[in-house]
């Protein structure tokens, strides 16, 4: 405990005491001039910056910073911008409430700490003008830039306000990109994997407000401390520092597999008079943390929409009988396995409950949380258990044993599962994600296709559940069950492993219930369960479109390509 202040200024006095003191008296009133600097020392308020200005600057520009608890005096405390402490020479001033230094020339951009003793501040973000990259498109003047963020850092789920200028008067197709960060090989020489990034997607809710000086987001699942960007059809910004804080925990990308895929429809056309349409929505690979880089190979036909609401909508108009309509697509997807570890379950407090927390603790037709079996099933098995990692860990480990999970197709949904104890992966899937809203946690299920070792896909669900500042976190119940398809490669550690960690052997089509809008009100809607997406909408049939048949195709998995 004393060698933690042995540098604070009274330790000289201890140093001057006369030695011809009795033994036990010096011992004594070193011990307590040793307490008295501890208390003094190390039990000071961290300091607190309220303010820094410019936030932009120049070498040689004078940056103030003002707060609290900086001491009045330097002595050992100092600044860092972006990791690096200035030189002695650059401080101007230094007092309890406000510092002025000259801005020194090393970085683009970083965050601000000041340091006192061993506390840190909390950080500020500051931006050295004269080492940014100019834009390569000048003449223009119309490429987005970021002026400044607020807060500088944040956690996952966090809401923050980027300021500056040329963003669009609305999103469109444009997007805040946070860096991403997957584990490298160890074989791989550093350097071969250039920085990527991860965009906040609407789909998850991540935007609150788009305009021409201002974005109101949240920090994305899966968001990594680097580089932050607007990328809009104007050009992309340049690079700010975002610092991702608060994890309790860490969350692994690893392990990278490519897949190519097909599937198609096929709509045969028996009875038609005009006028009459066909609406098609063909479910798109759904874009996440680990399911990225979606890349289109190949279409048979061009879509009417290229993406509604996670689908390629697709429309023939005064189609005649005996048609033959075929929509076939191919893409290609990266997907990583994705490891979890919880070490600090106590809740993160963001400053306004994300969307997920509102969204997705709501009772729906396939999620039925609000029903009074599910609710008093989710009450006995969490107990007393408040902390919501832990109580979704109960949820799963009672899945499973309670056994009944297996791979034969069942029908029904969580309800179905809940009274007759026996599900498939789908029922698994429904179940634990009622299970967790009837207690507040928010929680989707995923649809998709599992791959065996022959590379023969077989529709799966599975799920994710949501922890403010760390995101989403997947589980399989299935699985974890030991309910895999024939020649699936599972794992030994199945039961523990397959909450909180997902294998790479899976595309993901849906996460969460898609919901699509019928393009008429008179339309004749055909809805399609247990298919590799949660969509209500797959076929809609308007006018003198008589009758149809259609046959829908699996997911063929044309290639795989391991790192």
């Amino acid at each position: 405990m004393n060698k933690v202040c042995l540098n604070h200024p009274h330790e000289q006095m201890r140093l001057n005491f006369k030695n011809n003191k009795p033994r036990s008296l010096r011992t004594g009133l070193f011990i307590a001039l040793a307490f008295c600097v501890f208390l003094s020392g190390c039990g000071k308020k961290a300091p607190e910056i309220l303010s820094i200005e410019p936030h932009l600057g120049r070498m040689g520009d004078i940056l103030t910073i003002r707060g609290l608890n900086f001491g009045n005096e330097k002595d050992e405390s100092f600044i860092t911008i972006a990791g690096t402490p200035p030189i002695s020479s650059s401080y101007v001033s230094w007092s309890d409430e406000e510092i002025l230094v000259r801005i020194p020339e090393f970085g683009d951009a970083g965050l601000i700490y000041v340091h006192r003793g061993r506390k840190k501040s909390n950080p500020a973000m500051f931006a050295n003008l004269g080492t940014m990259p100019l834009p390569i498109n000048t003449e223009s003047g119309n490429l987005p830039e970021i002026i400044s963020v607020e807060p500088p850092s944040g956690a996952i789920g966090q809401l923050i306000t980027i300021h500056g200028d040329n963003f669009g008067a609305t999103r469109g197709s444009s997007g805040v990109f946070f860096s991403w960060d997957a584990e490298i090989p160890m074989n791989v020489p550093i350097g071969v994997y250039p920085p990527d990034f991860i965009e906040a997607l609407e789909t998850e809710f991540a935007y609150e407000l788009w305009s021409e000086r201002e974005i109101r987001l949240r920090v994305p699942d899966g968001a990594a401390s680097g580089s932050m960007e607007v990328r809009t059809p104007r050009g992309t910004s340049r690079q700010v520092y975002f610092e991702v804080t608060g994890k309790p925990g860490i969350k692994i990308y690893r392990d990278k597999k490519s897949y190519t895929f097909s599937y198609m429809a096929d709509m045969q056309i028996e009875k038609a008079v005009l006028p009459n349409s066909l609406y098609v929505w063909m479910p798109l690979p759904a874009v996440s943390a680990s399911q990225r880089n979606i890349q289109l190979i190949s279409r048979s036909i061009e879509p009417f929409i290229e993406n509604y609401r996670g689908t390629s909508l697709f429309q023939f108009v005064n189609t005649v009988p005996k048609n033959s309509l075929i929509i076939t697509l191919s893409y290609k997807a990266d997907v990583y396995i994705v490891e979890t570890n919880v070490r600090n379950q106590t809740p993160i407090r963001l400053n306004s409950p994300p969307p997920a927390k509102v969204m997705y603790v709501l009772p729906s037709a396939l999620v039925p949380s609000n029903d009074p079996r599910i609710k008093t099933q989710a009450e006995s098995i969490i107990a007393r258990e408040r902390l919501p990692y832990a109580m979704a860990n109960r949820i799963y480990d009672w899945l499973l044993s309670a056994g009944g999970i297996g791979t034969a197709p069942l029908s029904g949904g969580a309800l179905e599962a809940l009274e007759e104890k026996s599900a498939d992966s789908y029922r698994a899937s429904l179940l634990f994600c009622a299970l967790a809203r009837a207690v507040n946690i928010p929680a989707i299920p995923v649809a998709g296709v599992l791959l065996n070792q022959q590379g023969i896909a077989t529709r799966h669900y599975w799920a994710e559940f949501w922890i403010d500042g760390f995101g989403w976190i997947p589980l399989d119940p299935a699985l974890g069950a030991a309910a895999a398809p024939a020649d699936f490669n599972l794992r030994q550690d199945h039961s523990r492993y397959y909450f909180g960690n997902i294998d790479n052997q899976r595309i993901t089509f849906s996460r969460g219930e898609n919901l699509i809008h019928q393009m008429t009100p008179q339309g004749r809607t055909t809805m399609r369960s247990r298919e590799y997406s949660l969509q209500n909408l797959w076929e809609e049939a308007s006018g003198g479109l008589e009758s149809y048949s259609s046959l829908w195709s699996g997911v063929t998995i044309t290639g795989i390509y391991a790192q």
